[in-house]
């Protein structure tokens, strides 16, 4: 079932779960973060998180049209973010949260994130935060 919720701040709109055959109809220029989900069951995997300063729809589009890559999503979900200057830290997080699921990985191989690469990363323990 899909899900869309309309908000007022970091996110001003979101569409979840939506079929991959319904791609071609998202509006143009909508810049934020995309998610490509497998569904098994009545659960979705996340395959792929992508973020686009200008155009959502061509990034999923392309994803759709790819001999390699369209059948390994089925669901999409995308969140649209006015303000561009977090689109990228916020993907970066994400991407580092989910760089060792194997299963984010079969599209695209996730490296992390240069924004948390830059910043001091505490392990193990908050002593040294």
């Amino acid at each position: 079932m899909a899900k869309i919720i309309i908000g007022k701040k970091l996110i001003s709109r979101c569409a979840e779960y939506i079929p991959q055959n319904e791609a071609g109809i998202i509006e143009k220029n909508i810049p934020g973060i995309y998610v490509l989900y497998r569904k098994h069951g009545k659960t979705y995997r996340v395959m792929y998180i992508g973020m686009t300063e200008k155009c959502i729809r061509s990034r999923i589009n392309a994803h759709a049209k790819s001999r390699r890559k369209k059948k390994l999503w089925t669901h999409f979900s995308m969140f649209e973010m006015k303000q561009i200057s977090f689109v990228r830290q916020l993907e970066g997080i994400i991407l580092h949260i989910n760089r060792n699921d194997p299963h984010a990985n079969k599209i695209n191989k996730i490296h992390g994130s240069k924004f948390i690469r830059e910043v001091r990363i505490c392990k193990g323990n908050l002593s040294g935060w």
